[in-house]
Formats: C-alpha cells, structure tokens, sequence
C-alpha cells in the first residue's frame, strides 16, 4: 500500500535534489513515447518486422500496489514512495521481470489492503527507476500505460496479484470531440494563468499533447478533485464523456478560483489597511515619545486601567472578567465603536468604590441638635429617627438599613432625608422614580444596546465615592409596570439584606455589595406599594401641620429662605402673627407647607416691585431737581436705584394687608363646614394628600323606597352607606319615629359634596348612620362635632386608620368634639398634644352610643 498525497515534507532532501536531473532528462522523453502510442492500436515492432498488438506486449497478470489519496493516470511520468514491506517484494519481482505493474486505488483509508478493498479499474504502469531509501524504503519512477479492469484475484492478500483486462478509448471522431478539446485546452488555460501552482512545464505539456483523451487524462490528474470523481474520470472509457466530465470538473475550479480571488483581494485590502494604520501609529508614537508626550491613547488608557484595576487586588470571577475585558480593550482600534463601548465600561468600573471602608462617626446630641435646627415639630419622627441611628450606633451593622417616610406631599420627607445624611456625616443621593416603568432605570441596560448605561442605584455609588452613602428614592409609591418590566420588583433585590451583598447591575455585570448603603424611600401613601417591599422596611408615618405649627414653621424656616430668594435684605419685611396665621387658615390650609410658602413668595415679588418702582421714581426726581440745580448725578451720588431701595420704608405686613397680595381667600369661614340642618352630618377622612373632612347630606322625597348614592363613592364606601341606611331604619322604627310603610313611600337620597373627587373605604360608616337618622328624626347634630368609624350591620363600632391626620384636619376645621372607635383609644398617645390640645375624643364602641353623643 502506497500514499501519493502532494505533502512530501517528510522526503531526503539529498534524495530529492539526485532525482531532480534525471527527472529533466526523461520528462521529454517518456512524454513523447506515450503521446505517440495509439491505446486502440498501441503496436511494439519485434524482429523480422512483425507488429504484435501491445495487449500481447503487456502481461496479463500484474501485481497489485494498492494506493491512497488520488488515483494515477494512463500517460503520466511520476515518482512513488512505497514503504510497505510486501509492495516492496512486488516491485523487487517485477523489476526482476518485464518492470510492469497495475496501481489501483484503495476505496477506503483505513489501512486495510485486501482485493476487495480495491477499485475495479486501475492503471498499468512501467518502473523506469528505482532508488532504495534509508528507511527501508524504496521510491521508483514510474510510466504509467493504459486503463485496466481487474478479472480475477490470483492472490487476494498482500502482495496482491490479479489478472487484468486492458481497455481501450472508445473513440469518437467528431466535430463535438474536437470542440470539446478546444474547451478543455482554453478553459484550463484561463484556469492555470489564475492559478500559481500549475507551472509553465504544465502548460507545455497540455498543449503538445494531441489524443483527446490523455488531454482529458492529464487534466483531471491536475485539478483539485475529490478522488472519488477522478475515480469515475478514471473508469471512463468513451472519451466524448470523459472530456465533458473533465469540463464539468474545470468550471468548478474556475468558480472555486473566483471566489478565493475575491477572497484573497478583501483580505489583501484589509491587511493593507492595517498595515497603513500600523505605521501612521507607530510614527506617531514616535513623534510623541520626542515630544515628549503620551504614547497613543489606546495604550495609555489600557495602562491607566490595567494599574487601576490591580490596585483594587480582585479575585475569582470578577478579576476573570475584567482581565478579559482589558485584553480585548487593547487590541480594539480606537476609531471601532465597540473601543468607545469597552472604554466607557472600563471608566465605570475604575470610579466604583469597591475597596472602600466607610467607618461611621457620629455623635446622637448632635444628630438631635441637626434635626432640630432642621425641622419644627415631628416629635415623633425625630424620636423614631434617633431610636434608629442609636441602635444603629450601637451594633456597628451598616446592613439592612431601609427606611420609609410616608405622609403628604410638602410635610419634609425628603428635607428629613438630607438631615439624616447630615446628621451621620454621609453623602446624600437622591433620586426619584415617581413615574418611572422601566426596570433599566434600577438595573441597568445591557451593552449589548447602543447607549446603554448603568442604573440608578450603580450611578449614585459612582457619584458619591462610597459604598455607605445615603439613598433617598422618592414617590415609591408612583411606579408602574409596563412592557420594559416592574421597576418595583427591581427594587426589591436591591433593598433585600439577602440579596444586595452581592447586587447584579446589568451594564456593570459584576456582583457588587450595596449591603452598606442606607435606603431611605418616601411615599404619599402605602396603598400601591408592593407588600414585599414593605416588609424588608421600617415605616415612619409623617402626618400634616395644624396652623400652628405652619405659624411657627414660617417664621423660623420659611420666611428667612423666601427673602433671601427674592433678594429682600433682613428687617425690610415684617409679619404679624395675625397675618401668618390667616394664611394658613384662608390661603394655604393643605396638610404641609408647599403651598404656604408659595404664598409668601407671591408677596415678595409684589412687595419688592413695589419697593423698586418707589426707588425709581425717587431716582428720577433726584435727577430731575440735580438738572434743575446744573449738577451731574455723580456730583450728589445718584449713580443707581440701589441707594434708593436701601433707604426704601419697612413693609409690615398685617392680616387685613393679605388681599391686596394674595387677592381674596382662598377658604373663609362660609367654607367651614358644618352641620346645620338635619339629614347632614360632619365624617373624617384620610387621603394621600392628609387628612380631610367630609360633609354628608341626605334627604327624602316621595319615591319608591329607593337609596341613590352620589359623590363619586367607591364600592366600599357603597357598601358602608347600604348598612348605615338598614340599621338607620331598624333604628326608627324600633322606637316608633317610622312606620315600615314610610320607607315603601319615600326615597332617600345620599351625597358627598366635591363630586369630581373619588371617595372610598370604611370610615364614613357611623357618620352615615348618623345622618340618616337625623334626617329621619328632624334633629341637627351638634355644633363643630366630627365622627369616624366603621359600622358593621350589627352596630359595633370597627377601628380605622390615619386617626392623627383626621385629628389634624378636624382641628384645622375647627371641630371640637370628635367620635372614634373605642379601639383606637391606643393611637392617641402618638398624637402630639399640642394638636389634641382643644379637642374632645369621646370612644365609642357601638352606633347607639354614636347617636347618643350626636344630638
């Protein structure tokens, strides 16, 4: 068994440097013999000039060298390196005899050579030479003849002998056949000028050869085929097919060609390219290193990124990762988009505060001190947010820390968060996701997208340089789902102590601990928070001011920051006490201070035009009356309005002063609500916004025992007013005010005064009741009287919530006497007393007791 694959590497190089001149002289010469033999009527003269035909010349019986790789065409002057030991008894015998031999390809290549491994057809060939190798070896020369077909198997095993058919060309001699040739011979001309590897003595040699089938022959040893199709070019005998299989087998090439030059040309262009931007790289680098200057900016900023990134000593994946990202980050061209991309990621990482150690210090008095300066009143709060930090102080945990203000708009949340921070000496990050319905803003956006960036929580660590900050997330409670996700679930790996140690940032890809951050989340109201993410938190309730506190709130915070503002110098504007308390009782009577101090910011900018409008006109008479006299106004140091305002009157601002600013009230005493004729009744009710009181009215007119409900009241609150009406009229008619029949007879409408605004819940159930059975009865309940509490159908009085910010509505409403559920008798020891100072709290626990109070 033989190889003749094209990789003779493994060849003497002394070996092949002695056969390369007897090659040259018998190329020629062993060419010409096969051009000039005929395979039909191939003659050899023997003596006395007889012609035998050369199927009596050849021998009938051949020894089999089996190959692998490519079969060996009739025509063909080749070497053959034959290192099997029993192929190498064959050649030894047939060089000892006539030197014919029969090639014939192998059908597999797994080594095995047995005559039923064998192609059928094979290859007669002469040995011209032979040369013993040092490796045992042998590598002979060989002619090859004529086609054979194996007959019969003399010996099947290696050495294989087998006796053999010769076959002739079938021989067509037509116009096709000859135009066939032309094709061949102008088709593999176009092919071998594109092609480096066949050589000017290829060309030669197809050209000077005249049969058509050794053309075709010749061809298909050439081309770059698989074996098993030059096989079948092989066992073809007509030459008309032979030549348009060798056709089939050229265009192929030509097709092959094309696309590995256009191949070729992109890479030649590409590598040119780099090429160019090597060099132009490489002189710039030099004319920086003369100048003195930075090498280029790829190479500084990876070594600026590499001596960060070491500093900060990481290990296991994360070190993996951003080793990776650093190898790629150098070999990116600085004009690739992806350069800018790996950049912007490399800067994140480096400016991160992964190895920082934030030990706090901070002193509880002072703390105490800061959030009394701060904010006036929230007694509560303050205490709570003190209990917090001393414990806090105590264990020396920084994990776990999540706290969350809720309560109305405008009461201080977030100013108590900057206190906070104040107080214990951190930075402060806020920001909101009021709004927000993309979980990208919490988590990141992937870099797989086009300007994508880090999420909230990774761009606060960035900006605030710690790993202990202190986060305020405002209007928690105002996040909504959408297709991009639920930022609210987002968040709750982000405050869960479980899981934040190690929190995953889309953009970042990297664990990264937020377990020391301290979460401060705000809120109107708890309604639409997930209850997962209220139970990871410490909730701080924070109710409305009362007018009081508004006054004082004015005078020590609000006034002073509202000058400053409109750029009033101190002791220009005084307030009354008077005027201070009626803006929050007509003009600003919300539950915080938003709106109150919008108001004083409309009196300065009225008070300082007018100021500014006196000084001009001062200005002018002074310039006018210098005219007058023929001086200039440098000469009496009248260069601006300025010296007028300073010397401008103090305004003193006084009660009935306020509807020249602020034009007329806003409430008055008319908007005061109260219960003044029967079938009204005064309830309690808490809202996002604090709390508020509600006017229940109710009347009758003939109808058809109807209960019609208005006020836009949600399902709850529908629900609550159908109990209070059944137990109003079991009520009636159990003490003989109503005959059963009456109710038959009469509708009974019920409204809720401020339709446009939704109402819902429980708590309005007893005032319900109670004025229904005023307006059954004909009586009026008490004067400045309020009442909250749920009714259940039997007439026991159910607890409710937001008890403090009803409180602070009734007494900004100036009720006296307020009802409540018995069980709520505990919350009144969190209502500060200076807001239960002047108020009435009567517990009751049944209706009865409700209407006995009432009336």
């Amino acid at each position: 068994m033989t190889d003749n694959s094209n990789d003779n590497t493994e060849k003497d190089e002394e070996i092949i440097d002695s056969l390369l001149d007897h090659l040259k002289e018998q190329a020629e010469k062993i060419i010409n013999e096969s051009q000039e033999e005929k395979p039909a009527k191939k003659t050899k003269k023997i003596s006395k000039g007889e012609i035998i035909p050369a199927d009596q010349v050849l021998p009938h019986k051949l020894s089999i060298i089996p190959i692998q790789g490519r079969p060996i065409f009739p025509g063909i002057f080749t070497p053959l390196m034959i290192s099997n030991q029993d192929d190498i008894k064959a050649v030894e015998q047939a060089c000892n005899g006539d030197s014919h031999i029969g090639i014939v390809m192998l059908k597999n290549d797994n080594g095995v050579t047995a005559y039923k491994d064998l192609y059928t057809i094979g290859t007669a060939a002469k040995i011209i030479k032979k040369i013993n190798l040092p490796d045992g070896g042998i590598n002979i020369f060989i002619s090859t003849i004529k086609r054979f077909r194996l007959k019969k198997a003399l010996h099947a095993k290696s050495p294989i002998v087998a006796a053999v058919d010769y076959l002739d060309d079938e021989e067509d001699d037509t116009f096709e056949v000859k135009a066939l040739t032309r094709a061949l011979i102008s088709e593999m001309k176009e092919v071998s000028e594109n092609n480096p590897l066949f050589t000017e003595e290829m060309r030669l040699s197809m050209v000077n050869i005249d049969h058509p089938g050794k053309i075709a022959d010749f061809i298909a040893s050439i081309l770059n085929v698989e074996k098993e199709e030059q096989q079948k070019v092989l066992e073809m005998v007509n030459v008309r097919q032979r030549m348009e299989q060798v056709l089939v087998f050229i265009k192929k090439e030509q097709e092959l060609l094309r696309v590995q030059k256009k191949i070729q040309n992109d890479i030649n262009e590409r590598v040119e390219k780099n090429q160019r931007d090597y060099f132009l790289r490489e002189e710039l680098r030099s004319i920086q290193e003369e100048l003195g200057t930075d090498a280029d900016g790829n190479d500084s900023d990876y070594q600026k990124f590499k001596k960060k990134i070491e500093e900060f000593k990481f290990e296991g994946e994360i070190k993996e990762a951003l080793d990776s990202e650093l190898d790629k980050f150098r070999i990116l061209d600085t004009a690739s988009p992806e350069y800018t991309v790996s950049r912007n990621y490399l800067e994140l990482v480096c400016q991160l505060p992964w190895n920082d150690e934030f030990v706090e210090s901070y002193n509880l008095n002072n703390a105490k001190k800061i959030l009394d300066s701060d904010h006036y009143g929230l007694d509560d709060v303050k205490k709570r947010i003190l209990e917090f930090l001393a414990v806090r102080k105590l264990k020396k945990d920084n994990k776990g820390t999540i706290v969350i203000l809720v309560g109305p708009p405008g009461v201080g949340k977030t100013s108590i968060g900057k206190s906070i921070a104040k107080a214990m000496n951190k930075p402060f990050y806020r920001f909101s996701v009021g709004g927000m319905n993309d979980e990208a803003e919490i988590k990141g956006h992937r870099r797989t997208y086009i300007g994508s960036m880090c999420g909230k929580i990774i761009q606060g660590l960035k900006i605030t340089h710690t790993k202990s900050p202190i986060f305020m997330i405002d209007e928690v409670d105002k996040m909504t789902q959408s297709a991009h996700g639920d930022p609210a679930s987002a968040l709750l790996e982000v405050l869960d102590p479980e899981q934040n140690v190690s929190f995953w940032d889309n953009y970042l890809d990297l664990p990264f601990d937020v377990s020391n951050v301290f979460f401060i989340l705000t809120a109107n109201t708890l309604d639409s928070i997930p209850e997962p993410l209220l139970d990871r938190a410490e909730i701080i309730q924070l109710a409305g001011y009362i007018d009081q506190e508004k006054l004082e709130i004015a005078k020590k915070y609000l006034l002073p920051k509202n000058l400053e503002k409109n750029g009033i110098a101190k002791g220009k504007v005084k307030y009354t006490k008077a005027a201070l308390l009626r803006i929050a009782q007509e003009y600003a009577r919300e539950a915080g201070v938003r709106h109150y101090e919008k108001c004083l910011d409309k009196i300065h900018r009225k008070l300082v035009t007018e100021m500014m409008q006196e000084a001009d006109t001062k200005l002018e008479e002074a310039l006018k009356l210098a005219k007058e006299e023929q001086k200039t106004a440098e000469e009496i140091g009248l260069l601006s309005t300025t010296s007028f305002y300073d010397a401008a009157r103090i305004f003193t601002i006084d009660a009935p002063d306020l509807e020249k600013y602020l034009g007329k009230p806003v409430f008055d005493e008319s908007e005061i609500k109260r219960a003044s004729i029967p079938g009204t009744a005064i309830g309690l009710a808490w809202t996002s916004m604090g709390g508020d009181t509600l006017m229940i009215e109710s009347v009758s007119f003939p109808g058809k025992g109807d209960l019609i409900l208005t006020g836009q009241m949600g399902d709850v609150m529908k629900e609550s007013a159908e109990i209070a009406m059944n137990w109003a009229k079991k009520y009636v008619i159990e003490k003989d005010l109503k005959k059963a029949e009456w109710f038959e007879k009469n509708t009974i409408h019920l409204h809720i005064p401020e339709g446009a605004t939704p109402k819902d819940g429980p708590s309005a159930g007893i005032t319900m009741a109670t004025t229904f059975v005023s307006l059954l009865t004909g009586k009026t309940i008490k004067q400045n009287l309020a009442m909250t509490g749920e009714l259940s159908l039997t007439g026991n009085v159910l607890p409710i919530g937001g008890l403090r910010e009803k409180t602070v509505a009734a007494k900004r409403n100036k009720i006296k006497t307020i009802l409540i559920p018995k069980a709520n008798e505990r919350d009144l020891d969190e209502i500060p007393e200076h807001v239960k100072t002047g108020i009435k709290f009567i517990p009751v626990s049944r209706v009865e007791q409700v209407i006995e109070n009432a009336f």
